[in-house]
C-alpha cells in the first residue's frame, strides 16, 4: 500500500501570534477603537520575542485590522467598505498602469456602475440632495482655471450621486473607482471649452434627477461618461 506523504509544516511564531490576535478581534474581545496589548504584555502572554510580536502586528496592519502609529499603541480599526477598498488601492493602480486593456475595462465598469447609481438617485433624491448637487456644481464652476480643484470637484459630484443611494458599499465602490481613474486623468480636460461641456452635462444630470425620471437620468449620464472616457489614458512613460 502506498503511503501518502503529509508533512507537518511548522508555523512561524509570528504566524501563530497573528492568528491569536486576529481571533481576539474577530470574536470581539478586542473592539474597534481599542488599544492592542503592549508588546511587553504580548511577549509575556505568548512566551515569544519582540520580533515575532512586531511581525504579527505588521501583518494585522497590512490586513487593515489595526493602525500602527509611531510612539503609540496599535489600535483596532473599524472595518468599513471604504477601508476595505483602501487595502487594494495600490495593487489596483499597479494593475491599471501595466495594461491599457485594464484601464478600458475600468472605464466600462464605471459607466455600468454609474448607470445604476443615477437611476437610484432619480428614485430617491430629496430636495436636500438636489441642493447639495447644485452646491457641488457651483464649487466646480468656481474651480475653473485650477485643474486639480476642478477634477476634485468633478469626483465629489459623481461620488455624491452614489451616496444618495444610502448604501455605503455603493459609495465606497464609487470612491475607489474615481480614485483609480484620477491617476490616469490627462490634461486633455483642460483644453479650452472642455470644462464648460462638463459643467453643462452636470447641470443636465441634476435636472433629470430632480424630475425623478430614471430613464432620462441614465441617458444623460451615459452621454456624459461616453464623452469624457477619452480623458482618461495611460500616460506616456518616456
Amino acid at each position: 500500500m502506498n503511503v501518502v506523504s503529509e508533512p507537518i509544516v511548522r508555523k512561524k511564531l509570528s504566524d501563530e501570534v497573528f492568528a491569536r490576535l486576529k481571533h481576539m478581534i474577530e470574536t470581539g474581545e478586542l473592539k474597534a477603537g481599542d488599544d492592542m496589548p503592549s508588546e511587553r504584555e504580548l511577549m509575556e502572554r505568548y512566551g515569544v520575542g519582540r520580533p515575532a510580536i512586531r511581525e504579527a502586528m505588521q501583518a494585522l496592519a497590512g490586513k487593515g485590522l489595526v493602525e500602527i502609529s509611531q510612539g503609540e499603541r496599535a489600535k483596532v480599526l473599524r472595518i468599513t467598505a471604504e477601508s476595505i477598498f483602501r487595502q487594494v488601492d495600490l495593487p489596483a493602480k499597479m494593475m491599471l498602469s501595466g495594461s491599457s486593456d485594464s484601464l478600458e475595462h475600468l472605464k466600462s465598469a464605471r459607466i455600468f456602475f454609474e448607470r445604476g447609481m443615477i437611476r437610484e438617485a432619480a428614485a430617491k433624491a430629496t430636495p436636500d440632495h438636489i441642493a447639495q448637487l447644485n452646491a457641488l456644481l457651483d464649487k466646480q464652476k468656481q474651480s475653473l482655471g485650477d485643474a486639480d480643484a476642478f477634477i476634485e470637484a468633478d469626483m465629489e459630484f459623481h461620488q455624491y450621486i452614489a451616496q444618495i443611494s444610502g448604501n455605503p458599499i455603493f459609495a465606497a465602490v464609487s470612491g475607489a473607482m474615481l480614485g483609480w481613474l484620477k491617476s490616469y486623468h490627462t490634461e486633455m480636460l483642460i483644453w479650452t471649452g472642455r470644462e464648460n461641456f462638463t459643467l453643462a452635462e452636470h447641470a443636465e444630470i441634476i435636472r433629470t434627477i430632480e424630475k425623478g425620471n430614471a430613464d432620462l437620468a441614465e441617458k444623460a449620464m451615459i452621454k456624459h461618461l461616453e464623452r469624457s472616457r477619452a480623458l482618461y489614458a495611460l500616460k506616456d512613460r518616456t
